[in-house]
């Protein structure tokens, strides 16, 4: 009966979201994030034309345009990456608790990581950006443990509401100990300040080399578990029902996004928001598939990321705000609609 309920339910979800339709989202995606990669290039302090856009592409550093377009394209390229890697890592996190409030930086996974790369700068000297990818899996992951077994305790077990206040009570306390750690060091105080409100702007080729193997073994073990996600979505005891090793699936989905956002983090600071709405917009497209979902959630990812950095360069020209702030204000609102959309029950 559980196997006739979960085929009928796949089957309504296919009439719903056809393959034709999800194709056609698919393309339009590519589209946005392609004219948003152009844009990332194209606009800034100074905008650039596009014969100095060509010649920078090819290398040439004649003028100081084609010199800003060598530094814009690695930059663009960490957008990607990393917005990518937060919105594939929040779809992984709702599916895993099933919890529609969950996100890295909700849940407090992205200050773990955060404090890990504090404590490892001011009490071991870690300087290397490879260390900083190690450190900040380890914290993301302690973190995400600390997380979820604080929101089971009591009855009901991982609530949503439980959850997002577990999140957020550890995220305030992790942030109150990385100010208390940072202070006393003034030599990296305001460096480590800057990189914390989260950016793309450093983006190197270099650094995107260190942290693309870990988005790649992150991104394999979320899509590997796509399917096992679609069956815990229906509950624990129906997953079991229809021969899903409920224990193995969740522990390889959350270990991909842990890895997703530890070494996103690592690369480009603690960016809120994006694992949290990208997924829920993605699932209006193409429904609960994770086996379309976890696609569109990073191509979806690397669009906002990559747009929200454009308009942080664009709007105070020729200063810029990081793009961890633009990402705040588009997510707090949409963190409000989906608290009163999902009339979440309070303990």
């Amino acid at each position: 009966m559980t196997t006739a309920t979960h085929r009928s339910d796949q089957g309504a979800a296919e009439r719903r979201h056809p393959a034709r339709v999800r194709l056609t989202w698919l393309v339009a995606l590519v589209v946005v994030l392609a004219a948003a990669a152009l844009a990332s290039v194209v606009l800034g302090a100074r905008d650039i034309g596009f014969d100095d856009v060509v010649a920078g592409l090819g290398g040439s550093q004649d003028n100081l345009a084609q010199a800003a377009v060598a530094k814009r394209v690695p930059r663009t390229l960490l957008a990607v990456v990393v917005g990518a890697a937060l919105g594939i890592s929040g779809a992984v996190m709702q599916g895993v608790t099933r919890n529609p409030l969950a996100d890295p930086g909700i849940l407090g996974v992205n200050s773990g990581a955060s404090l890990a790369i504090a404590v490892g700068m001011t009490s071991f000297g870690l300087v290397k950006a490879s260390a900083h990818i190690w450190v900040a899996i380890f914290g993301a992951a302690v973190t995400a443990v600390l997380v979820y077994t604080i929101g089971s305790l009591g009855r009901g077990g991982p609530t949503p509401l439980k959850l997002a206040l577990a999140g957020a009570v550890s995220s305030a306390a992790l942030t109150s100990l990385i100010s208390a750690v940072v202070l006393s060091r003034n030599d990296i105080s305001a460096t480590f300040r800057s990189w914390q409100i989260g950016g793309v702007g450093g983006g190197s080729y270099e650094g995107i080399a260190m942290v693309l193997p870990f988005l790649v073994v992150g991104l394999l073990l979320c899509l590997a578990t796509a399917r096992g996600l679609n069956s815990l979505a229906l509950g624990d005891d129906v997953a079991a029902g229809l021969g899903e090793r409920v224990l193995l699936t969740r522990t390889l989905a959350s270990v991909g996004a842990v890895v997703l956002c530890g070494a996103a983090t690592a690369a480009a600071g603690p960016i809120g928001f994006v694992g949290l709405v990208l997924p829920h917009l993605c699932r209006l497209l193409v429904g609960p598939d994770h086996r379309w979902l976890l696609p569109f959630s990073a191509l979806g990812g690397a669009a906002l990321l990559t747009a929200a950095d454009v308009v942080g360069r664009v709007v105070t020209r020729p200063e810029e705000i990081d793009v961890g702030i633009i990402t705040a204000l588009i997510g707090a609102p949409f963190f409000i609609w989906i608290v009163r959309r999902q009339k979440v029950r309070s303990l």
